[in-house]
């Protein structure tokens, strides 16, 4: 009989010491497949990515500074340089995908390109639709207008009524709009294409990124151009455009960017290409564009 009950009694002991394994396995094994959706929905373009050993990164090739064809007809630029060294220390190839800035965002999102590097600015309404790696540059807005009267511009608000060349979809579009000027737009045109159009009078200013548009003036010393004394505007941060949700391609991308920040290769990168280090923020006081929606 005793032995009958303790029979009983270890019989239950393994009922319920199945029963608590049994629950722990089906909780871990819940949350392993939980963790398993969240990688495939997280990881997939890293995924896609590391399959192929290929990072394809948009850009236009047509920003001096940032993203053009030297003498050699090579393509280069603070911008093209960033990536190519992120893209070696993720130990992959990398190849860049030449299209104007209004199809590169959409580009990054139907997954023709898997990211976009083109003196892209960070922008809340933007980030609600990409992820975007941490900042590799740092600057603001100026103009390019008519060395011989300012193209009559002295204050944002004279903009009014004036013709701004520039890409229908940039920052720098909106702000031309934003004070009452008509943007000119353009294809995926050089810079001489935009400068000519102001030194002639077709048109009177371009608003730009204060690297960009210091280099655009000086590639063409005969047009009657210079960069604005005196207006200094909206602060700008650029970044790797990158698909939303794709996590860990922005972590990994972010990763490699802090090693090159703290070992001074961004630093060497800016100064290269812009005679200054881009990857810290500017000095000086630089006018804030209240109501400007970006």
């Amino acid at each position: 009989m005793k032995k009958f009950s303790l029979y009983l009694v270890l019989l239950a002991i393994v009922a319920v010491l199945s029963a608590c394994g049994s629950s722990d396995d089906t909780d871990d094994t819940s949350n392993q497949e939980e963790d398993t959706a969240t990688e495939v929905v997280t990881d997939e373009r890293w995924e896609d990515v590391q399959q192929s050993g290929e990072l394809i990164v948009g850009t236009s090739g047509t920003l001096i500074g940032a993203s053009y064809y030297d003498e050699n007809d090579e393509l280069t630029g603070y911008d093209v340089e960033v990536m190519r060294e992120v893209a070696e220390r993720l130990d992959l190839e990398v190849s860049f995908e030449i299209m104007g800035i209004d199809s590169m965002l959409p580009a990054v999102q139907n997954g023709r390109i898997d990211v976009a590097a083109n003196d892209i600015e960070a922008t809340d309404k933007r980030k609600e639709e990409f992820n975007f790696s941490e900042p590799y540059k740092y600057s603001y807005s100026t103009m390019a207008v008519r060395e011989s009267d300012n193209s009559g511009i002295e204050t944002l608000e004279d903009l009014e009524g004036k013709k701004a060349g520039g890409g229908a979809t940039t920052i720098y579009s909106q702000i031309a709009e934003h004070f009452g000027a008509e943007v000119i737009t353009y294809g995926n045109a050089p810079n001489e294409a935009y400068l000519s159009d102001v030194s002639n009078a077709r048109t009177d200013v371009v608003i730009n990124d204060y690297y960009l548009t210091k280099f655009g003036v000086a590639a063409f010393p005969d047009f009657d151009l210079h960069l604005h004394p005196t207006l200094m505007f909206h602060p700008t941060e650029q970044a790797v455009v990158i698909p939303k949700g794709a996590d860990q391609l922005t972590e990994e991308i972010n990763n490699v960017l802090n090693e090159m920040r703290e070992d001074g290769t961004l630093s060497e990168l800016a100064i290269q290409f812009y005679e200054e280090d881009a990857s810290v923020q500017p000095e000086g006081e630089i006018e804030e564009i209240e109501g400007l929606e970006l």
